[in-house]
């Protein structure tokens, strides 16, 4: 009897082990792809979102307007969101006569706890990919070593042993290992690329933070001194 040496062949004649390794990989493939192209639209969105931001904020826009303008939007998200919560507390502690110190304190504050959050939902299932990408190639080994042992145990109850017959259990087995390679080379990619881009779009949210505190602490000093007689 030949053997079908195509690859729903080998899956369908390799072992239960094997075949449960195999599907096990797949699913990690389709759940990494999955997840790459979600975080490929989220980071390109915050990219996106910054960009604009930016471009209105160093405009030269009256804060208070562009406040009001970003907190009556439904979903306010990234370098919006930070802004908007330091804003939000400068205004409060300020009304609250607090000193400028504390109010830049507070304020900054303010900002680090919502920009921990936005890095927080940028790095959403990153170690996902992480994870598909150091362990599917050892699982893929495990079922390519499985199978083969398989293959040689059943060599060792023939009396005579050709290459079609050891053919066929080598490479269902070694099928394992291209899946977990295939699982795993693009989710390393991935997520390579991706912590690059959080930490690049982190680095831009706490340098904002840094030039944004400046300026509210010379409002804030304007503001004390203008209510000083």
């Amino acid at each position: 009897m030949e053997s079908d040496l195509t690859f729903i062949g080998l899956f369908l004649q390799a072992s239960f082990v094997v075949q449960l390794v195999m599907l096990l990989l797949l699913s990690v493939s389709v759940a990494s792809w999955t997840f790459i192209f979600q975080r490929t639209k989220a980071l390109k969105a915050a990219e996106t979102e910054m960009r604009q931001f930016e471009d209105k904020f160093w405009s030269g826009a009256d804060l208070n307007k562009l406040y009001q303008e970003l907190s009556a939007r439904a979903n306010v998200r990234g370098i919006s969101g930070i802004f908007c919560s330091g804003f939000k507390e400068f205004v409060r502690l300020r009304k609250g006569n607090t000193a400028v110190n504390g109010i830049v304190d507070g304020t900054y504050r303010a900002m680090r706890v919502t920009m921990s959050r936005e890095v927080e939902e940028l790095e959403s299932r990153l170690p996902f990919l992480a994870t598909a990408g150091s362990i599917s190639p050892y699982i893929g080994l495990f079922g390519t070593v499985w199978g083969i042992m398989n293959a040689f145990i059943a060599l060792g109850e023939v009396q005579q042993a050709t290459l079609a017959m050891v053919a066929p259990g080598i490479a269902e087995a070694l099928i394992a290992t291209a899946i977990g390679l295939f699982a795993a080379i693009p989710a390393v990619i991935a997520y390579n690329r991706f912590s690059h881009k959080v930490e690049k779009l982190e680095n831009n949210y706490a340098n904002f933070m840094e030039e944004f505190s400046a300026i509210l602490h010379r409002q804030a000093i304007a503001a004390q001194q203008h209510q000083t007689p």
